[in-house]
This record gives C-alpha cells, structure tokens and sequence, in this order.
C-alpha cells in the first residue's frame, strides 16, 4: 500500500486553550524524555516547565497565554504530534506553519534540532513577553459559509493606509489579523462594524507581531540565538512569504536571517504559505499538528479561496471532508487516528 502524501502544518500562539488543559499528559507519555528535557531547560531558566503548565489544576488566561509560556507548551504538544505521526502510512512531504507555527516548522523539518527549536521558541516567546509591544485583533473577509465578501479585505487593508501605527499581521485564510498599538486598535474596532457576533476580536496577551514595532524584539533575538543552531532542512519548508527552503539547497545564513529579521518585522501571509504547499507538493492529505483546532478553519479557506478539489464554500469542503477526510487535526480526538501510530 502506498503511502499518503502530507502538508504539515504547524500551530501559532492562539492554540492552546482552556479545552487543551492536559494535551501532553492525554497524547504524549511516549515522549517523556523529551518532555523532561524542556522542563530541565525551562527550570534551569527559573521558568515553569511545560509539564507543570498542561498539569495545572485549572486554565489560566493570565498564565497558559503568556508569550514565555505559551510559546515553549505549544511548541511541546506540536513537536510531540509530529513525532508520533504514523510514518508507515505517511510521509510527510513538506512542513509550514502559522506565526509563531514557523518556529516549529524549523525544527519538524530539520533545521533545527528538538532542544534547538525549544531555544529558538522559548527565546522568542519571552522576548515578545517581556516588550509585550502593542497588540492584534482578527476580522474575516468571508461570509459564515466562508465565501468572499467582495471588496471587503480591501476595506480592511485600508485601514492600514488611514490610521497611525496600524499594520497587517498575518494574511490568514478568511480572515486578517491587524496588529498596532494600542490607540490604533481602538480606532480600528471603532472603523470595523461587529460581525458573527464577535468580531472584531482581540487576542489576549498578544504583541503586534509581524510588524515594524517589533524591531527591539528582532535585535534582540539576534543577539541571542546563533548561526550555529540553524541547519539545511531535512524537509522542504515553506516560509511566511510562500517561499520555499529545500533540503541541500538551503544557505542556514540566510534561514536565519529570515526567521530573526524578516519573519519579525514583517507581515506574515500564512494564505500563501498554504497555497504553495498545496500547488508544489499536492499532498494527499494536509494535517495540522496540535493542540487546538482553531487553525483548521484558515487552512480549509484558504483551499476554497484557490478551488482545491473544486470547493467554492465552506458546505463544499464538509461534504468532501465528510467523505473522505483530507484535513486531518490532531487536535481532535476524531482525527488523530488518521494519521496517529496506533
């Protein structure tokens, strides 16, 4: 039997939520050892392991959504997910990710090694903690059956044009996400009439990633992490840009450069990363590490804003999802055994 064909895509900031309280105790006691590992590190740095962070009694927002937090205990249910996709009926074909889903992208392809990818993540996330520059909000530019609205991403991109410190963050299937500061985030909920009943949405205890305000953040990551954790990846790996890094033609200089400069500062078009994975590899199958299930959603938008499979809307997608599943989250229960060893 020939094996599937997978899209690996990894998760951002905004994935472990109150419903994931536990998610490495659940999944992972396989990966005790590499569990213990970060927890020694994040110790050794006078931080709570990620052990302790998915053991607590309850949900945190003030804790489990921190940038020094989340960041290292996201990267541990990802990583772990990936470890434990079922390589007999799988191979993974390329990696890509959202956001702060780029850094474990690095290390899922290789780039960097599975400490390495902590030091890279948990740096990062602290990082971002401590300035904790300005902030993000989320807004679609679909309809609920996730149909372009007509003109509508342009009059939020316009946004961007009118008022002060005001940037796009991340190009995110269906939906944009607008980062500032912020006085502007406040002119931009203003400008933004409430749709689905709950956006414009501000995302808890984030920075104004992927934006020129976090250029202190960038220098100092630079200053922090050395050439010497970055390596030519073992899979293709598709960046923020759509771009694509191949294995043995990848200069680990610039890679580098990119994830520490470019990747920071600039906007970040998850959309095209998707969009590349699907056209230059055409996976069977698109799995999306856990925890979390919020990310699935862009995914499928992104595959019907480009026709794959001729979907036209999100009722397209669930009757071929419902078919014969091709998306496949591992951060729920019902997916995991379509791509989980046994």
């Amino acid at each position: 039997m020939s094996k599937q064909r997978a899209l690996i895509v990894c998760p951002g900031r905004g994935t472990y939520n109150k419903d994931e309280l536990g998610y490495l105790a659940r999944y992972h006691g396989a990966q005790a050892k590499f569990i213990a590992d970060l927890d020694a590190a994040r110790s050794a740095l006078g931080q709570t392991p990620v052990s302790a962070l998915d053991g607590a009694a309850r949900y945190s927002v003030a804790d489990h959504t921190r940038g020094d937090n989340a960041s290292p205990l996201i990267y541990a249910c990802a990583y772990s997910d990936f470890l434990t996709i079922d390589r007999n009926r799988i191979e993974p074909v390329a990696v890509t990710g959202n956001s702060m889903g780029w850094y474990i992208a690095l290390a899922c392809a290789g780039a960097l090694d599975a400490m390495g990818g902590f030091t890279v993540v948990n740096t990062m996330g602290t990082l971002m903690q401590e300035a904790l520059i300005g902030g993000q909000l989320i807004y679609p530019f679909v309809d609920e059956n996730w149909r372009d609205i007509p003109g509508k991403k342009a009059d939020i991109l316009s946004l961007t044009e009118e008022i002060d410190g005001l940037y796009l963050s991340i190009d995110l299937g269906g939906m944009l996400v607008l980062a500032g500061t912020d006085n502007a985030l406040a002119a931009a909920e203003k400008r933004l009439p409430v749709v689905q009943e709950r956006f414009p949405m501000r995302l808890a205890n984030h920075a104004a990633f992927h934006t020129p305000l976090q250029q202190p953040v960038a220098e100092r990551g630079q200053a922090a992490l050395p050439l010497a954790l970055f390596h030519s990846p073992d899979l293709p790996l598709i960046d923020g840009r759509g771009h694509v890094w191949f294995p043995k033609a990848t200069d680990s200089a610039a890679l580098r450069d990119y994830t520490l400069g470019h990747q920071v500062v600039e906007p970040y078009d998850f959309t095209a990363a998707v969009r590349s994975g699907l056209r230059e590899f055409a996976p069977d199958l698109v799995i999306v590490l856990g925890p979390g299930q919020t990310l699935g959603g862009a995914v499928a938008q992104t595959m019907i804003a480009n026709s794959w499979r001729g979907q036209t809307c999100k009722d397209d997608f669930t009757a071929l999802q419902k078919a014969a599943p091709y998306l496949v989250s591992l951060g729920m229960d019902g997916q995991r055994g379509l791509a989980i060893q046994a």
